[in-house]
């Protein structure tokens, strides 16, 4: 089995006032290659500093570092709505998976009644052609 490295999402430094602002990031890594998520293609993966540094340059990237910059505020409700988000689903699995082991302890202890009371049978039917009528 080969190991496969994912390759890093770009992701803007925050400076002093707050502002999203492009830090290119060191060739260490870049040695698994990085996506700018401005592109919205996972194909497009960047490997050297240099490509990575003119791509940083490019208006496309500096639309999609300006939006990131009008849309802050925006940015922080979604990310309470999503850690809200994240908490009902967590909160909702550890109801489901109690509800799993219940069923699955229920459904083991009907069955070991059934095996006893099959077995219960077994034992009590002798030859019947022994029985007197």
């Amino acid at each position: 089995m080969e190991l496969v490295l994912q390759p890093d999402t770009y992701i803007p430094n925050v400076d002093n006032e707050g502002n999203y602002v492009d830090t290119p990031p060191s060739s260490i890594h870049l040695s698994k290659g990085i996506y700018c998520p401005c592109t919205n293609k996972k194909d497009k993966m960047f490997t050297s500093t240099t490509k990575f540094g003119a791509h940083l340059k490019t208006k496309m990237h500096q639309r999609w570092l300006q939006t990131l910059n009008y849309n802050k505020s925006n940015y922080y409700r979604e990310n309470i709505e999503l850690r809200e988000l994240v908490d009902n689903q967590r909160r909702i699995l550890a109801q489901t998976e109690q509800e799993l082991q219940n069923r699955s302890n229920t459904i083991s202890y009907l069955t070991q009644q059934l095996m006893n009371h099959n077995q219960d049978k077994k034992d009590t039917v002798g030859n019947l052609l022994d029985m007197d009528v």
